[in-house]
């Protein structure tokens, strides 16, 4: 802070937090939307049991230390079970437009930045009314600002951080059953929670993307086939997800989460003009 009592903003310039969304973060938002938040359960041969989720595609060793899935003595997984995969990634700026991936940048000096947060710091300001009371009325605590009269000398905190990267990733759920009673199970509850506007929110640490399920379901099933095959219901659903990418993983540096407080007041020293007068001499 100057001697005056300004605030120098280099001086209040440093990192107060991490801040990151990457497309794991946006996996494991779309994992916990259909595991918990759904919590879809389904009658059994063993009761009413929740039904396993996973991904499809991860790791084999890493499903079979997964207690939540059942296999059989061949190693087959038993039904009814839910997989998710991840089926495309998309840089979209268009995404931008959706609320809750849209992230407004900020008219800040260093560019590129957006405010994330702002509160005005209540002790420093006081601080420079009681000082201009103290310098116009003789007495800190004289009540300057009134009769609508406003202080102008505030001083605000901001966090900011760097612009994100707005992408559209792709997903597809597959509910398996072995019954269509499971199937009508399993499926309602995805029918019923886009209230009519295929909108949900899917959260994950701090982070909240906004997703869309698809409106068409395919639905497939062998009950007709006359071979000695396991009988099977299938059905695919669709879901995008609007997100943004900052500070992700290795091969990028996690951004600074800036805090700044705004100057209120600047000096400039007095100004002397020299000039010469008639004689040649030279004065101020």
């Amino acid at each position: 802070m100057a001697r005056d009592g300004s605030i120098n903003e280099e001086e209040t310039s440093r990192d107060v937090v991490r801040f990151k969304s990457s497309l794991e973060d946006i996996d494991f938002a779309v994992y916990k939307f259909v595991d918990e938040v759904l919590d879809l359960n389904t009658k059994t041969n063993k009761g009413f049991k929740k039904t396993p989720v996973i991904w499809s595609g991860s790791e084999r060793a890493q499903n079979i230390k997964n207690d939540n899935i059942v296999r059989d003595l061949t190693g087959m997984i038993v039904l009814p079970v839910i997989s998710i995969e991840r089926t495309s990634v998309k840089k979209d700026e268009k995404s931008r437009v959706i609320p809750f991936a849209k992230l407004d940048p900020t008219n800040d000096l260093k560019g590129g930045f957006l405010t994330i947060n702002k509160v005005i710091q209540q002790d420093k300001t006081r601080n420079f009314a009681r000082a201009d009371a103290a310098r116009r009325r003789g007495q800190a605590n004289f009540p300057l600002y009134k009769n609508n009269k406003k202080n102008e000398k505030i001083v605000y905190e901001t966090l900011t951080i760097p612009i994100p990267i707005y992408v559209s990733v792709g997903y597809k759920i597959v509910l398996r059953t072995e019954y269509q009673e499971q199937m009508n199970d399993l499926l309602t509850p995805f029918i019923r929670i886009s209230n009519g506007h295929k909108r949900v929110l899917v959260t994950h640490n701090s982070n909240q993307y906004e997703a869309f399920l698809e409106e068409d379901y395919a639905m497939t099933n062998n009950i007709s086939s006359y071979e000695q095959n396991e009988r099977k219901y299938e059905t695919s659903i669709g879901l995008n997800v609007f997100g943004y990418l900052i500070g992700d993983e290795k091969n990028q540096k996690q951004p600074r989460v800036v805090r700044r407080e705004n100057a209120v007041q600047i000096r400039f020293a007095r100004e002397r003009i020299v000039v010469q007068d008639e004689d040649g001499e030279f004065r101020i």
